[in-house]
């Protein structure tokens, strides 16, 4: 597949940001900052261009050149973001965007001309769409990166075939090449006033005259040097995109979308012994909206028709609004699909039967994430520390657990602070007073002794007792010190039996 690059420029963005912004501006309009103490011109709209006024010109001069000029302080951390918004907006042309400060992007639209009919059209939507946006834009598509961004701001055409890049250069000024504009005076006094004249040069005396960066330039525009390029964002692994010519705004149409995006998203995953845990489903409208719907799976999953089940949960809230053009699913972190050898003489299978995934799955897309778990052992001594919560399901206990003594199903955290009529030394108490009621107790067992795990924080023992009451309710009580230490003793209640 031919690389094709498409070079987006705004020459007057932050201008027509303003007026976009407040619609009472009209005419020739500047924003200016200050440098060095002095009033400068940042930006100028077409009006005040058509005047000769550039960008650094002293605003008192610009004042001088046009009398009826507006002049607006460009207002601080407003444009910082301008850009990376609008490069966010591009992602329905072409997943690749780059940023090229201040004024200008870089689509690669290789592979995605096509969708459109042909890269005119292609060209011509881009264009059209930033019209109605009131945005004035230059566009030139090319096979280099250099040629597509000289072209866009030095050239007439818009559309270079791939091969004809050198012809499209010749008679471009060298300050085409994106070089240092010091560079491109030098050369202009030298009477190398076109990339022809440096292209028919020694690269040697090239090199030496005016440096490795004009060099390293000028073969990026022709296409005999790479050029790195940073997209905006890290194109997922596995993502699909389907671009719609016919904006979509029935539920039935986005659900027809979203599962030709799964049957080949998961057909690439199952290929590969991969499956889902999180799928995320962004949608693009014509005004700009984006909306995103994620669900996640308790274990890896291939299955089109499981993921799309818990999508449904979740589609009536996409508001298409005056039509969905773009769909882009992503699996950003797909886990390995692990297959095992089942024994079919097993009927319940606890927390791996596949119908209790499902069961957990739907509620946790409908409730959130994390909000379904369960309880497991983990290697601790101290009743407080001897559970973990895990996710209901696809995971695995690191240890088993302990064959010892029973314990309450509910704890209290924390332990809560009672009154006793105990004997001693050890014997347990006779009676117990919780929430202002006396609870006389008539069976007990214990001490069970458990110490303080001293390698995460100092303190006393606890002799643990299994109690029960008159009523015949089951507590789990404990006696923190001892009778004969100088140690206070108290007492707490710590957890109940069913």
């Amino acid at each position: 597949m031919e690389k094709r690059l498409v070079s987006v420029w705004f020459p007057y963005l932050k201008t027509e940001w303003m007026m976009r912004r407040n619609k009472s501006l009209r005419g020739p309009l500047v924003l200016y900052g200050k440098e060095k103490g002095r009033l400068v011109v940042s930006a100028v709209n077409r009006e005040a261009a058509d005047a000769d006024i550039k960008r650094g010109m002293a605003l008192v001069d610009a004042r001088a050149v046009l009398f009826n000029l507006q002049a607006i302080e460009e207002p601080p951390d407003v444009f910082e973001t301008l850009l990376q918004k609008i490069a966010a907006w591009f992602i329905r042309f072409s997943p690749f965007i780059v940023i090229q400060d201040p004024d200008g992007l870089l689509v690669d639209a290789s592979g995605c001309s096509h969708l459109w009919g042909g890269e005119e059209k292609y060209l011509q939507d881009i264009f059209l769409r930033m019209k109605n946006l009131h945005y004035t834009v230059r566009l030139c598509m090319a096979g280099t990166t250099g040629t597509a961004w000289a072209v866009c701001r030095f050239g007439n055409q818009i559309n270079i075939p791939s091969g004809l890049e050198t012809a499209a250069l010749e008679h471009l000024p060298p300050a085409s090449l994106r070089i240092d504009p010091a560079v491109a005076v030098k050369l202009n006094k030298l009477g190398l006033r076109e990339i022809g004249d440096l292209r028919r040069m020694p690269v040697a005396a090239l090199r030496r005259r005016m440096g490795e960066s004009c060099v390293q330039r000028l073969h990026q525009a022709l296409g005999t040097a790479d050029e790195l390029l940073l997209p905006i964002q890290v194109i997922p692994a596995y993502q699909e995109r389907m671009n719609c010519l016919v904006p979509v705004v029935t539920r039935s149409g986005i659900e027809m979308a979203l599962q030709q995006l799964l049957e080949k998203i998961c057909l690439r995953l199952a290929a590969e012994n991969k499956g889902i845990r999180t799928a995320v489903l962004t949608t693009y409208n014509i005004d700009g909206k984006q909306q995103q719907t994620v669900i996640g799976t308790s274990r890896a999953t291939s299955n089109a028709g499981y993921v799309s089940a818990l999508f449904d949960l979740k589609l009536s809230a996409i508001e298409p609004g005056w039509g969905i053009e773009l769909f882009v699913l992503e699996v950003p972190d797909p886990e390995d699909q692990l297959t095992g050898q089942e024994n079919i003489w097993v009927q319940h299978r606890g927390w791996k039967d596949d119908g209790i995934c499902a069961l957990v799955d739907k509620i946790s897309n409908k409730i959130g994430p994390g909000k379904i778990h369960r309880y497991t052992p983990a290697a601790h001594h101290w009743p407080e520390r001897a559970y973990q919560p895990l996710s209901a399901v696809g995971s695995e206990p690191v240890i088993a657990w302990p064959d010892h003594k029973p314990r309450p199903l509910q704890l209290l955290d924390p332990p809560c602070l009672i009154k006793v009529t105990a004997p001693i030394p050890d014997y347990p108490p006779m009676n117990f007073q919780y929430q202002e009621k006396m609870h006389k107790i008539i069976k007990a067992d214990g001490p069970e002794r458990i110490e303080q795990e001293w390698w995460i924080q100092e303190g006393m023992s606890r002799d643990y007792y299994q109690v029960e009451d008159d009523n015949g309710n089951r507590y789990w009580i404990f006696r923190q010190g001892h009778y004969h230490s100088n140690h206070p003793v108290q007492w707490f209640l710590h957890g109940f039996f069913v």
